[in-house]
């Protein structure tokens, strides 16, 4: 039973909704186009017959194929459990990393006594599939800083903007930009300190804040804000609407 349950929820299962071409667009989203994909199969040690790893690894492959995706053959390098696909990625160092997985699982679902009514109305021992991301969560934010130098697009920054009061008379009107900013959803913070304006901005470009939000009398009096962007300094003066109009696109996680 086991063996043929298994392939039928491997066939009607993995062949049509393979992961592998989301799997690419996560990666693209994220700036990473250089990928490979590697197809690892049947190790020495394993466990299930070699009909049903057969007919794992055939219908692995099948699932790879309409997705779009060239791949590797990473032999004897699949789980102990089921055959796997490796998404390895290169790094602003050119060195490769394996993140996301997609794996088979056959053994999990039989120790579990997992169990579905099929087609034919008897009870069959599903495949399980282990579908991890992006891999580590840790290793892959430590990828995603060097390649980017801690230089995020705007989606991505942890500090999207700050506002900067010219002085502390303006620090009122700074709050109430920073909170139209931040119901927006507009990750933001403000800048209080005595310093001079100068300072603030040397401390937003080490920081590598993407735009800096400054309020002073004129702002104020006008209901406007003043923009300046990372690397391309002075937008010139407008509302907050209109500023999040601008970034608006910039914002959104997938574009």
């Amino acid at each position: 039973m086991q063996a043929s349950v298994a392939t039928g929820c491997l066939q009607t299962g993995m062949t049509e909704r393979s992961h592998g071409r989301r799997r690419r667009q996560i990666y693209h989203d994220f700036g990473f186009d250089s990928i490979v994909v590697k197809f690892s199969t049947r190790p020495e040690r394993r466990v299930g017959s070699d009909e049903l790893w057969d007919k794992a690894e055939a219908a692995l492959e099948e699932a790879t194929k309409l997705a779009g995706l060239d791949y590797i053959l990473n032999p004897g390098e699949g789980a102990f459990y089921g055959p796997k696909l490796e998404f390895t990625l290169k790094d602003s160092l050119g060195r490769d990393w394996q993140c996301g997985t997609i794996q088979v699982d056959f053994n999990l679902p039989q120790r579990l006594g997992a169990e579905y009514v099929g087609k034919d109305n008897q009870k069959h021992i599903p495949v399980m599939l282990h579908r991890a991301a992006v891999g580590s969560i840790e290793r892959f934010l430590g990828i995603l800083i060097e390649e980017f130098m801690g230089d995020f697009p705007l989606w991505l920054a942890p500090v999207q903007a700050r506002v900067l009061p010219i002085s502390e008379k303006f620090a009122e009107y700074a709050h109430k930009v920073e909170r139209e900013l931040v119901n927006a959803g507009v990750r933001c913070d403000i800048d209080e300190s005595n310093e001079k304006l100068g300072y603030k901005f040397r401390q937003c470009e080490l920081q590598k804040v993407p735009y800096k939000i400054i309020v002073g009398e004129k702002e104020m009096n006008e209901g406007v804000v003043s923009v300046n962007k990372r690397k391309e300094g002075d937008k010139g003066q407008m509302t907050v609407a209109e500023f999040l109009a601008m970034t608006e696109a910039d914002r959104q996680v997938v574009r």
